[in-house]
């Protein structure tokens, strides 16, 4: 996602089981604040975030000097 897509989803709302993709960024980078509510994986530039239990979760993506938040509800 680019830095003016990342401005534009605040929020989102997804099923448990869902997975939010993120390409180009590097290892470590993407954040959560309940990492107990998710799966997290890095591979060649590739973050997955699987949600695998219901409750509200930050994600934090870093681009530039700028930290986007995204709350995800996992229903």
């Amino acid at each position: 996602m680019a830095a003016d897509e990342l401005a534009l989803v605040p929020a989102m709302c997804l099923a448990a089981g869902a997975v939010l993709r993120i390409e180009n960024i590097g290892p470590g980078e993407v954040t959560t604040d309940s990492p107990e509510l998710v799966a997290q994986h890095y591979e060649a530039g590739v973050v997955e975030v699987r949600f695998v239990r219901k409750g509200t979760v930050v994600v934090t993506i870093p681009q530039g000097d700028r930290a986007y938040d995204i709350t995800v509800v996992i229903r």
